[in-house]
């Protein structure tokens, strides 16, 4: 059975191969035999070469392992194991018996040495190195921290640093610390361009060419092959080096460690290893690993990775006896603890112990920023049937130029031709049915795209504009995206003795008393003062200026700094305290949905605990007996008209003097808190949302909300935004998790504001989109439902619209779901995800197309990044992505009938001559270059069609548009060459073999003009405007181009002189083609009625996942669930574990 690697961009199964000396040599005979053939063979599939060349064996055993993904798309890859000998080393005394090589036991690397002789098998994939573990005989990853270290052994294995031995034995293991991109050698990117299985087909089709004397034709191929290739090389050397020169600055930061037998001593960060202590000193520094504080505290701008420059407060991991994982000591919080590579840090704040220490977690591309490298170096394959379809579509055109070979073959014979005449003539018509372009036709409407787009939405992937084309579901975050990016405070509710007192709004003429209400709100925040300026988060900047407002003799507040206090400066002898001091914080994360402070008033000894965050969360850590009876209700006035609402809560702290409050126990300071009340802040929604949301319900777009506010705020502002219609239904799905004996349950309870509503629920069908009920969930019931009901999981999204409370890990493993109900159909459900929470830069690598609408530099994790700061973008993109995958298709319909065209004529011609050079070179440079040039350049339709383009190359419309179409073509040439044979003026002139500049025949003289013209009306009609671009004559300018010098080029061509008569009907020939085909495409081909009906006829329903769901639900009666509860079947073995979110938190 093969192994598993893990930690590369996508799962992998790994195969062991031992070299046979005997197939080598067989192998290399074949090389020279095949005069380097079989090799580039190899080089395609890599597979065949280690087939060829080795045996099967085990891993233990191997010298050659073939990795293999477990995608659709079945890539493989060979590697070679290489030995790390560590003979060399001055080991520690001990190293060559059984005792471990380095100081931690958990380590892998001492379960890798081979001993006594001192070495370590392994293969590095994606620039990560793997190591041999004898124990398990697998491959594991090195290079990181074990995350089996508990909270303790961290602080004691790696606090002091490590030894100077163990230092040089983890460098030589896990390699240097740095994340190298080689600006890769011109050459090297130039053969690996030239030996793409597309070039090297033309390459054989030039050498056929030049052989024969197509002297101009060939060379201006070869110019424009030239011209191809050299600007692919450059664009890729371009990549190369930015991102060369992005990452190179931070591979040699000098940062200062201390190890257990030198002290501390500064060196540089390439020599970094997973173990070693880093002193943050203080300085501002960009953190050249990833690495977890373990005592002090920093202040980090996370800008590089997340696209947001808010400054992040990290606190160091605390030091308990705990025997679980560091990781799952902290759950989805452990982030608050790591300093991660390529963000900076601005400020750090020393203890009495001395200054901020962190522990190297991670080094090279196993830390973040190198996964994020890795990303770019190498991106997940897209899923594309375009271009899957293309590959087909040759093998086809392939299959017809093999029969148009062996017809060459039979009249050359027959004419008692020579046979070098005959193998010439044969192969020029077998490459004369594949047109060497239409690879190259598959990226023009793309090109053209992201030209257009370029003004508005930054791309980094143009490859999946096309698929852009393709999208009918868009997942939106709420706060920044569909609403405002700033909130405003509207008011806050205190609570005294249980019960909610009256509102107190803002702005407001009457000033907030002073206490603890106040106290929370200047203290109760992550704000830093840097460069002279208060910088933080949105919310916290606005809840810090309105209690500075608000409060009638102005209160000085100290702010959270590493060496000073910066107090507030406007103060009056009046001020109730002096000031406020922030001793300790308690980071806010979107897990544990709160943060807290301890704080203290300036001149006094009691300590202050105050904690902000989620409503339902912060009630949950309160005296219940000081929370009101009404809090729920209260809420829910206020979310269910679209407020944000946080709750506030106080502790006093009695911890005695000189207490180190960072030692603190979150679990134990959060307990028993005073609840303080409610505060309402007001987040309006984008003018710019409801009329996109309109816009893409008409398109049969359907839009879905992914938030981590509140479920109710969530529902009433996709109620406000259109996303759910006036009527509708909203259903609530609550889902527990197993409490003792009682199993895991799901309860479907219909919202309040829907009680009155009695409308009979449907079902979204493909002619009617539109629905009267939507399914509405937090995270938790999202959770519990992937764990112990993932049987219904289809059966609600295909009718979910509102996700709230969603941790980052829970929003990509929604986008993964709902991509997973379009498997094995037709068409596709699409994510774009436009997102300004910092955290969900995981959901835009996972969507097909995510948009990013952060007013940083283009994210790496984002595909596109919107200079349009709303949702605008999204059918814009969607507008281009449909154009560029028209085009694409057009040209591509228009490539094949070219070949074809040219391929009849040629056929046809045979019997007497063949088409001249000039003739040939009109054809292929002047009018199809052309064409496709301007093809493309049709803007995309200003208004969203309800329904999508064709996504599929080979399907009946367009397989049905070439076949008729040819087919015309033959009819056509056909009756030309016979007819001209028939008029009383024809005469035969000689036949003609071989390469000629002009070839003068009747047959010449009727089919090169037929062909010709057919080339630019099958242009014509395959360039079709609405409902996915704008009319043809819209793109006048470039057409008008192409059909001048089409004319000229027809003037200066030699024919043999016919009468008038046959020229007009040459012409009626012509314009009878035109009708015919033009007729049967819009009329009959491009008619959606017509082929809806004939679906209908038949009795056709589509295959896709969602459809099929859709149909299913709607002939359920018991479909919906309202007022019900379910509870989890007894047996188990059909539970599905979603691997996705069970690892998304490592």
């Amino acid at each position: 059975m093969p192994c598993r690697v893990e930690g590369s961009s996508y799962a992998t199964e790994i195969f062991g191969y031992k070299t046979q000396g005997w197939r080598r040599v067989f192998c290399t005979a074949g090389y020279i035999l095949s005069c380097g053939a079989l090799l580039l063979l190899f080089y395609w599939r890599p597979e065949w070469d280690v087939w060829a060349n080795c045996i099967r064996c085990s891993l233990e055993e191997a010298d050659i392992v073939l990795l293999r993904t477990t995608d659709e798309f079945q890539r493989y890859t060979q590697k070679k194991v290489t030995w790390i000998d560590l003979s060399t080393l001055a080991l520690p005394f001990g190293s060559n018996s059984d005792g471990p090589l380095v100081a931690d036991k958990d380590s892998v690397i001492n379960r890798a040495v081979m001993k006594p002789q001192l070495k370590i098998r392994c293969i590095q994939v994606q620039k990560i190195r793997y190591i041999w573990d004898f124990s398990v005989k697998e491959f594991k990853k090195v290079g990181s921290l074990e995350d089996s270290n508990t909270c303790h052994s961290i602080h004691h294995k790696f606090g002091a640093g490590l030894t100077r031995e163990e230092q040089k034995i983890r460098q030589l293991v896990c390699g240097p610390n740095a994340i190298e991109v080689e600006i890769r050698p011109i050459w090297k990117l130039l053969f690996k361009e030239i030996l793409n299985p597309f070039y090297v087909f033309q390459a054989f089709t030039l050498t056929l060419w030049l052989s024969q004397g197509y002297i101009e034709y060939s060379v201006a191929i070869i110019i424009l092959s030239i011209i191809s290739v050299g600007l692919t090389v450059y664009d890729l050397r371009q990549q190369s080096t930015k991102l060369h020169d992005l990452v190179e600055e931070h591979n040699k930061v000098q940062v200062t460690v201390c190890t257990k037998s030198e002290g501390c001593k500064e060196l540089e960060s390439c020599y970094l290893v997973p173990g070693d202590m880093l002193l943050l000193d203080g300085k501002k520094l960009s953190l050249p690993c990833d690495a977890v504080l373990i005592d002090g505290s920093c202040i980090v701008n996370e800008g590089m990775l997340t696209g947001e420059s808010v400054p992040v407060t990290k606190t160091p991991l605390p030091l308990v006896e705990s025997l679980m994982p560091w990781k799952t000591h902290s759950m989805e919080d452990y982030r608050r603890h790591v300093l991660f590579c390529g963000t900076e840090v601005i400020q750090t704040k020393a203890t009495g112990r001395g200054p901020a220490r962190a522990v190297v977690l991670q080094t090279g591309f196993n830390t973040a920023k190198g996964d994020l490298v890795r990303s770019i170096l190498y991106p997940k394959p897209v899923n594309f049937k375009l271009y899957r379809d293309a590959f087909k579509f040759i093998i086809g055109l392939s299959v017809i130029g093999v029969f148009g070979l062996i017809y060459t073959v039979c009249v050359f014979v027959s004419h008692g031709k020579p046979v070098a005449d005959v193998v010439t003539m044969a192969l020029l018509l077998l490459t004369a049915a594949v047109p060497p372009a239409i690879p190259a036709a598959l990226t023009t409407g793309t090109v053209y795209a992201q030209r257009r787009l370029k003004k508005k939405i930054f791309c980094i992937s143009p490859q999946r504009i096309n698929i852009c084309g393709q999208i009918n579901l868009v997942c939106f975050d709420k706060t920044g995206t569909l609403t405002e990016d700033g909130l405003d405070l509207w008011g806050i509710i205190p609570s005294e003795g249980s019960r909610f007192q009256k509102i107190h709004k803002f702005p407001s003429s009457t000033p907030l008393p002073w206490g603890p209400v106040c106290g929370a709100m200047a203290s109760c925040h992550s704000l830093v003062v840097l460069d002279k300026k208060i910088q933080g988060d949105p919310l916290d900047l606005k809840m810090f200026e309105a209690i500075a407002k608000c409060l009638s003799t102005a209160l000085g507040t100290v702010l959270h700094l590493p060496s000073k206090q910066i107090p507030w400066k406007r103060r009056t002898r009046k001020a109730p305290v002096e000031g406020i001091a922030i001793l300790h914080q308690f980071p806010f994360s979107s897990g544990l949905q709160r943060m807290s402070v301890v704080s203290q008033k300036i001149g006094e000894e009691q300590y202050d605990l105050y904690m902000k965050g989620a409503p339902e969360i912060v009630s949950s850590f309160c005296r219940q007996d000081t929370v009101p009876v009404n809090f729920l209700k209260e809420l829910k006035t206020y979310t269910s008209q679209g407020f944000r609402v946080i709750a506030l809560a106080h502790k006093a702290l009695n911890l005695g003097k000189d207490v180190d409050v960072s030692n603190l126990e979150r679990e134990e300071a959060e307990s028993g808190l005073v609840f303080l009340g409610l505060l309402v802040m007001e987040n309006r929604l984008k003018q710019e949302t409801k009329p996109v949301i309109r816009e893409l319900a008409a398109a049969r777009i359907r839009s879905v909300m992914v938030t981590g506010d509140n479920l109710q705020t969530a529902v009433t502002v996709a109620r406000n935004a259109g996303m759910i219609h006036t009527g509708s239904k909203v259903i609530l799905i609550e889902a527990k998790e197993p409490e003792g004996s009682a199993p895991a349950s799901i309860a479907w309870r219909l919202a309040e504001d829907c009680k009155a509503n009695t409308a009979a629920p449907c079902v979204s069908t493909a002619r009617d989109e539109t629905c009267n009920y939507h399914f509405a969930m937090n995270g938790k019931s999202y959770q519990v439902i992937t764990k112990y009901f993932y049987n219904l999981l289809p059966k609600i999204l295909v009718n979910a619209t509102v996700f709230a409370r969603m941790s980052p890990g829970q929003k990509s493993s929604l986008v993964e779901e709902f991509q997973k109900l379009e498997v094995g159909g037709v068409g596709g459900w699409m994510d774009v995800s436009p997102s300004s929470d910092s955290h969900g830069f995981q959901a835009l690598k996972m969507a097909h197309a995510g948009i990013s609408l952060s007013e940083q530099e283009a994210s790496v994790a984002s595909p596109f990044t919107s200079q349009i700061p709303n949702i605008q973008c999204v059918p814009e993109l969607i507008r281009e992505g449909r154009a560029a995958l028209v085009a694409s298709f057009a040209v591509v319909k228009y490539l094949t009938l070219y070949g074809l065209i040219q391929f009849v004529g040629t056929a046809l011609l045979f019997w007497v001559s063949i088409f001249g050079n000039y003739q040939y070179l009109i054809q292929d440079v002047i009018i199809t270059l052309l064409v496709c040039l301007t093809m493309s350049l049709t803007e995309a339709y200003p208004k969203l069609a309800p329904y999508r383009p064709p996504g599929q190359l080979i399907s009946p419309p367009l397989l049905l548009s070439i076949i008729l179409n040819v087919c015309f073509t033959i009819a056509m040439q056909t009756c030309g060459f016979l007819l001209v044979k028939q008029q009383p003026w024809y005469v035969a002139l000689a036949s003609q073999s071989g390469a000629q500049s002009t070839v003068l025949s009747y047959e010449d003289t009727t089919l090169w003009p037929l062909s010709s013209i057919n080339c630019i009306i099958v242009a014509f009609v395959f360039s079709k405007g609405k409902p996915f671009r704008k009319p043809i004559y819209t793109n006048y300018a470039n057409l008008s181009k192409a059909f001048k010098l089409n004319c000229c080029s027809c003037l200066f061509q030699q024919f043999v002189c016919t009468p008038v008569i046959w020229r007009i009907y040459v012409l009626l020939m012509l314009l009878v083609t035109f009708c015919v085909s033009f007729f049967t495409e819009d009329v009959i081909l491009q008619n959606k009625h017509l082929w809806l009906l004939i679906k209908a006829w038949f009795g056709y329903q589509s295959n896709s996942q969602h459809r099929k769901w859709q149909r299913m639900l709607q002939s359920d009666p018991s479909w919906p669930p309202v007022n019900a509860k379910d509870f989890e079947a007894k047996s188990t073995d059909e539970i599905y574990i979603n691997p996705t979110y069970e690892h998304s938190n490592e």
